[in-house]
């Protein structure tokens, strides 16, 4: 009765909320503090305070007309302008309004971006261990997700295969940095390499190929770390970007596009982005939350509370033997399982009550991911429980 594409989705439903779902189940039987769930990404940050004072404001002082109405598909001017102007300051950029389409989160914006690039048959590049619903995304428009595979001494991506994997068929390519699972940031000597390829392709097969940079996390860095903006390196760039890590916003779904004017047949892929939005169904981006964000645009949440967390966490599985690498930003931390089958780690670790996502959801078997966007104490109680976690895992210790 179901439509041929949703079948295998309903028979694979993802494993990250399956596993949160079955957190929530865990809870209920032993208790909010008994149970170490690391699997959702849900910010436990509060939204920064200017956010709550925007809402009052606007609510109180404003047209509840024009605050709650229709606008461009695009989005209301201000708030382009008002994102467009702090890139600039942030990055030496020279965007406008024109060049910043609202979106309903970084996910549909995602969907926009593929909706107006894709022909049936089209392929899209993205590089493992890699956010799952890449390939639903790709498949949504008819597309053909080609997956370079991890280089899991640097999580950085393995360029010398994609290189191989660039053909006539390419449309796009789609990274992640900060990066959902492992937290690395990508550097800019990878931009620099990953730009030339694709200059080198393009002119190979005289074909255009998108750099989509999926960009959810970029104000979450650590150490001193920088990320560097990728439309520098590379003209024909589209960067999606989403609040719902940086003020704490994942309910709110708000989000942009940025389209730069430097990207082939810009005016043309403005216009086509502007009415996916439209005939995706959001029509536009919500309308309080764009007000909102015009007034919250340089405001962020305590990055030093994730990264006592990542500290905490981290330095807690090396102390228990297990082997991770450091995250750079975001909030997940990419643990190796002691087990080539790491699945079979995580149902080991559901007898602590420690509940990790398995890294073959992000194509990428062998290793976990552990999303540190929980309470300090969350974090705390679960040490013995990871202590005990490794006594079995590695009982000659």
């Amino acid at each position: 009765m179901i439509s041929e594409k949703m079948k295998p989705l309903v028979a694979n439903n993802s494993a990250i909320r399956a596993m949160f779902e079955e957190g929530s189940q865990m809870k209920a039987i032993y208790g909010d503090d008994q149970v170490y769930d690391f699997s959702l990404g849900n910010p436990n940050v509060p939204a920064p305070p200017e956010v709550k004072q925007a809402i009052l404001d606007i609510l109180e002082n404003e047209d509840p007309v024009y605050v709650h109405g229709y606008m461009s598909n695009a989005g209301f001017p201000e708030t382009r302008k008002a994102i467009a102007d702090s890139l600039n300051r942030r990055f030496d950029t020279h965007f406008t309004e024109k060049n910043i389409l609202m979106t309903v989160g970084a996910a549909s914006g995602l969907n926009v971006a593929l909706k107006t690039l894709l022909n049936p048959g089209d392929q899209v590049i993205t590089f493992a261990p890699y956010f799952v619903e890449y390939g639903s995304y790709v498949a949504n428009y008819d597309g053909e997700l080609v997956v370079v595979s991890p280089d899991t001494a640097t999580f950085q991506p393995n360029l010398e295969e994609f290189e191989q994997k660039v053909s006539a068929k390419t449309k796009a390519v789609i990274i992640n940095t900060p990066h959902n699972p492992t937290g690395v940031i990508y550097s800019e000597e990878t931009l620099q390499r990953l730009a030339a390829i694709l200059e080198r392709k393009q002119e190979e097969f005289g074909t255009t190929i998108f750099l989509i940079s999926d960009e959810p996390y970029r104000e979450l860095a650590y150490d001193g770390a920088v990320v560097p903006y990728v439309t520098k390196y590379y003209r024909n760039t589209i960067v999606g970007y989403s609040y719902s890590k940086s003020l704490s916003l994942p309910g709110e779904r708000i989000g942009y596009l940025v389209i730069p004017d430097e990207a082939e047949d810009a005016e043309q892929v403005i216009a086509a982005a502007t009415i996916a939005i439209r005939v995706s169904g959001a029509v536009n981006a919500p309308s309080l939350m764009q007000l909102v964000i015009a007034r919250c645009v340089d405001a962020s949440v305590d990055v030093a509370y994730y990264d006592r967390n990542r500290n905490a966490l981290y330095n807690g599985l090396i102390d228990c033997g297990f082997t991770c690498t450091k995250p750079q930003g975001a909030f997940y931390l990419f643990m190796k399982s002691p087990f080539a089958d790491e699945k079979k780690f995580c149902e080991m670790a559901k007898k602590y009550h420690i509940l990790m996502v398995p890294g073959s959801s992000f194509a990428c078997p062998g290793y976990v991911r552990l999303a540190y966007c929980v309470s300090y104490e969350t974090i705390q109680n679960s040490l013995p429980a990871f202590q005990a976690l490794a006594r079995e895992c590695f009982p000659e210790k």
